[in-house]
């Protein structure tokens, strides 16, 4: 079977662009290696991103190839060879002498006669869409046709093969390029080296200009220049000032595997951090690493020399020295020339220059002030009370909740408890001399507080703190003093019965994806999936609980897959319920029994939210309409006509390309951000941590901590991963760019790592040189503190900056549970894909898509949404969003809205107290808008039939007063035909839709 590629006219490069290569080369002994380059023209991709040009001089039935390609693929031997002539002929016969990554050696029929030729070495088939990749090397070399096979037996039987010569091996792309540091040194060449040198390990200097890219094979380039050694440990580098210089040295494990690898400096002019042993965590913590080579292999040590603007030109010598922990130790001398040109940004603008990696290690937003969206907290000591914007909390001994006020209610029944079963079987507790509960810390932002008990089997310490947007985090430390146990541990929340009418998380949940609604009488769950939080309340006040400890416990759980808090899981022993008594609702999380050995400790964590943690904005919801169109980020005329004013710019377009690397193609950006700008136009940006472009400048350094920033996987995926990161990374993203030949092909990240201090900032960066407006963010694995770093940072910069967030409940499962720490920094939510609208019953729209009963209003998206039963809520979807085979368009609703004057209306809806307009069904539900004295009831069915509603107004609570009234429905394109309706009745709703009605 042979395999025919079909070569587009584009992909055949000129013979006259090798004529310099083959002139120097024509000599060439056969099977050394060529010399590399980029290709001047482009080639299909499919024919793989390497190629080796070989020239054959003279017309022969057969020709050989013999090159030391020095491949970096271990499986060489297995993929296929596809050779063609310079027109783009596919060569038929072909057969392999011998293949593997240090050298080829086979025979093909040159039936174009002499010229070049060319051999595609990593051909692959495949399939490429947005958002995957698909495909293989091609694995099966064809067989050459049987007459040219006997033909060539014969030829070879005589005298040898004609050689042919080897011109060039080229890359596709620069990007594509493993030269000069993916070009493998052979194996009898490394063994050569550490026969020559006989160190435990060897070091090589390299600037950043060429990132160590392999961890298991030596370059070519260190055989050829040899180790940082005496008479070769000199070298000379430059800088300017202000700039953060970075540099590297690899540690190479010659003879014995390395443990504790340490860096010192001495003469060091300047401060100087190796990001492999030391950094500062996502909290702003110091941490130090310990860095372990296995024999063989190689450890880049990247390092940055923070050079101060006031630092004099000139030239500065210092040495660095390794050492391992069995006191081996060797070192590299440097000579930093430090030019006289200033740097104003530390070299941040070049991306070439790496200098943000010293980002990693930034503590910007970290501190214990309240953002400005919240309020300092006032905290009574002599009362144990701490007030914030969103509640009042009231401590009692223990220091746990005793009384939460939000809107002048108490939430709470009776005093939050954590209830020890048992363990008055050792005695009273009494709290520890000294140890009555004190606050340990006070700022504006946050305070702290602590206390301890103890009886003769235990002692118990309670550590708890509360923050200006309402959260309180808890931390309860059990010691035992003896062999003890206890019948059950369980943190018990009473909630008054009138504001628990909605719950979600546990567990909870209803066809299709949802997880939240009314509350049950009784439920129990034990501890199985996604789920780690709940909510308890109503549409003005409610309580979050999360329960932590587990590896990881920020959103998205069933993509990092954590087991449960061991200390709640308890092996399967703890769980959940909910219980219903006459005047309150109370939740129990329990550990079941728990059996201690002396001095064994355990450890419960857990944190509370109080809802709603922002006062319901209804203007800047009607305000503020967004635009959203993945590939094309441009509103058209009619769209900036019809109010749209904030435009989200996905990844994956000419704007934006590279997903969670918005720094490749800042000054498009920068034009994009300015032109709408003027046009009064705000524009948010898609940037998350979740997963990461492979078009990062950093990304040779980010692999060298391991799995610090990227997590480990079995690899695979596009060609460019599996050729240049080989292994131990998690395929995540991939698409193709409309306009660029680079696609962006994704890995996923760790988590919590220093990644979080570069992506906040990233976020500074763009906010302050690009001008951006905000973020759009979609479904994030960061937790709250960074979102509270996030929107510090964007108040420093530019106060008024947006976020809105968006999740799929298939991906996130339950996400309005999973993001609820976030509400207090996000300003819009967009629940979002998979939510499916016409199934969720009204309770599920108010707690899980809405955002209500949080302080927060959202926008629909999942086949467009329901725009009836969206406008009880006040959602629409958003204006040029594709989903599900159709563009949403809005327009037609904002035009009434507009007609109304959506924009200065309150908003009653049907969920409150005393609602402001009903209906003689409760099947059919409406919210009311007031205008001044103008009113806009949005009416939507959730019956399954058609039926007719009578409405019923509360005229006090809407503060208007009317004796005769009508209904007036204006036309409204793909919503309503025009309609007048006389009096309170009689007005016709079908199954799934609704009414925009004026009253008049």
């Amino acid at each position: 079977m042979n395999i025919w590629v079909k070569l587009p006219s584009f992909c055949v490069t000129s013979v006259a662009l090798l004529i310099g290569c083959l002139a120097g080369l024509i000599g060439t002994v056969q099977g050394q290696t060529p010399q590399f380059e980029v290709a001047g023209q482009l080639w299909q991709d499919s024919l793989g991103n390497h190629r080796l040009a070989v020239d054959v001089p003279f017309t022969s039935h057969a020709v050989e190839v013999k090159v030391d390609w020095r491949r970096r693929d271990k499986d060489a031997a297995n993929k296929v060879v596809i050779i063609t002539d310079s027109t783009g002929k596919q060569i038929n016969n072909i057969k392999i002498n011998h293949l593997d990554r240090e050298t080829g050696d086979f025979v093909f029929d040159p039936v174009s006669g002499s010229g070049i030729y060319y051999v595609y070495y990593m051909p692959w088939s495949g399939h490429k869409w947005e958002g995957g990749f698909q495909g293989d090397y091609l694995h099966h070399q064809p067989k050459a046709d049987d007459a040219w096979l006997k033909k060539l037996a014969g030829l070879t039987a005589k005298r040898r093969l004609p050689l042919a010569h080897n011109v060039v091996i080229q890359a596709r792309t620069a990007f594509d390029s493993f030269y000069p540091m993916e070009i493998v040194a052979k194996k009898r060449e490394v063994e050569a080296l550490v026969a020559k040198y006989k160190d435990p390990f060897l070091l090589f200097f390299e600037d950043r200009k060429h990132p160590i890219k392999m961890f298991d094979d030596l370059p070519l380039r260190w055989i050829q220049k040899g180790p940082a050694r005496a008479g070769n440990n000199h070298f000379s580098v430059e800088a300017d000032r202000n700039e953060y210089y970075v540099f590297q040295i690899g540690v190479f494990a010659s003879t014995d595997s390395l443990s504790d690898i340490q860096v010192s400096y001495k003469n060091a002019p300047f401060k100087i951090t190796c990001f492999n042993t030391q950094g500062v965590d996502s909290k702003g913590k110091d941490f130090v690493k310990k860095v372990h080579v296995p024999k063989g292999h190689v450890q880049p040590l990247w390092l940055g020399v923070d050079i101060p603007k006031e630092a004099h030109p000139g030239k500065y010598t210092f040495t660095v020295e390794v050492k391992d922990a069995a006191g081996a130790a060797r070192f590299v001398n440097v000579q930093l020339n430090v030019r006289g040109k200033l740097l104003a940004d530390r070299g941040d603008k070049d991306l070439w220059r790496l200098s943000r990696l010293r980002w990693l290690n930034s503590r910007l937003g970290i501190d214990d002030h309240n953002t400005a969206e919240s309020r300092p907290l006032l905290v009574d000591k002599s009362t144990a009370t701490i007030k914030a914007g969103t509640g009042t909390v009231q401590l009692n001994a223990l220091g746990l909740p005793k009384d939460i006020i939000i809107g002048g209610e108490n939430l709470l029944s009776g005093p939050i408890d954590l209830s020890m079963q048992g363990i008055e079987k050792q005695g009273k507790l009494v709290v520890v001399p000294g140890q009555k509960l004190h606050f340990t810390h006070q700022a504006s932002g946050k305070v702290a507080w602590e206390t301890a008990y103890e009886n003769s089997g235990f002692g118990v310490s309670y550590q708890g703190q509360m923050e200006s947007d309402g959260y309180l985090g808890y931390k309860v430390i059990i010691r035992a003093r003896k062999d003890a146990a206890m019948d059950d541990i369980s943190l018990q929340i009473p909630v008054n019965k009138q504001l628990a009418t909605y719950f979600m998380g546990m567990g909870s949940g209803k066809p299709f994806g949802m997880n939240g609604g009314y509350t049950p009488f009784s439920y129990d769950w034990k501890w199985r999936g996604p789920q780690n939080s709940f909510w308890l309340g109503t549409y003005n006040a409610g309580i979050y609980c999360k329960f932590l400890g587990a590896t990881y416990n920020g959103p998205m759980l069933n993509l990092y897959h954590p087991a449960p808090p061991p200390s709640w899981y308890n092996n399967n022993n703890g769980g959940f319920k909910i219980r219903t008594y006459n005047n309150l609702v109370s939740t129990s999380t329990y550990t079941g029994k728990e059996l201690f050995k002396k001095d064994s400790v355990l450890t419960l964590e857990f944190s509370l939210l109080l809802t709603p943690v922002q006062k319901l904005n209804t203007s800047a919801q009607f305000a503020n309409r967004y635009y959203q169109n993945y590939g094309n980020p441009f509103p058209g005329q009619k769209d900036i006509e019809a109010g749209v004013n904030v435009i989200n710019v996905h990844h994956a377009n000419r704007i934006n390309p590279y997903i969670n690397y918005p720094f490749v193609m800042v000054d498009s950006m920068r034009a994009f951000v300015d032109h709408f700008h003027k046009l009064g136009i705000k524009t948010k940006i898609y940037y998350t941590i979740r997963e990461l472009s492979n078009q990062c400048a950093e990304i040779w350094a980010l692999r060298s901590l391991g799995t610090e920033i990227f997590s480990d996987g079995s690899g695979g995926g596009y060609p460019w991963l599996r050729e240049h990161l080989v292994s131990h990374y998690d395929v995540q993203w991939f698409t193709p760019i409309d306009g660029y030949e680079a696609c962006d092909a994704a890995i996923k990240t760790s988590g919590d790592s220093r990644w979080y201090n570069y992506y906040v900032e990233g976020l500074r960066w763009l906010v302050k040189n690009v001008g951006i407006d905000g973020l759009y963010l979609d479904d994030v694995a960061y937790d709250r503190d960074m979102l509270k770093r996030m929107r510090k940072v964007m108040d420093m910069v530019k106060p008024g900056c947006m976020i809105d967030l968006h999740s799929n409940t298939d991906f996130s499962k339950g996400p309005a549970t999973q993001y609820t720490e976030f509400f207090p920094y996000i300003n819009k939510l967009w629940f979002g894909e998979n939510f499916h609208y016409e199934k969720m019953q009204p309770d599920n729209w108010l707690v899980e898509t809405s955002g209500i009963p949080f302080g927060l209003m959202g926008d629909m998206l999942f086949s467009g949404g329901n725009p009836w039963r969206g406008m009880v809520y006040g959602m629409t979807n958003r204006d040029g969003c594709p989903t599900d085979g159709k563009l949403c368009n809005p327009k037609p609703i904002w035009e009434e809205l507009d007609h109304f004057g959506i924009k200065n209306a309150s908003m009653y809806g049907y969920w409150e107290k005393n609602p402001a307009v009903t209906t003689d069904n409760d099947k059919v539900l409406a919210t009311a808008y007031r205008n001044g004295h103008k009113l806009l009831i949005a009416l939507a069915s959730w019956d399954t039939a058609a039926t007719t509603v009578h409405l019923k107004l509360n005229w006090e609570k809407l503060g208007i007063s009317a004796e005769q009234i009508s209904f007036v429905a204006r036309d409204i394109k793909d919503f309503q035909p025009g309609k007048a309706f006389k009096g309170t009745g009689a007005i016709e709703v079908k199954p799934g839709k609704g009414w925009l009605l004026e009253v008049q």
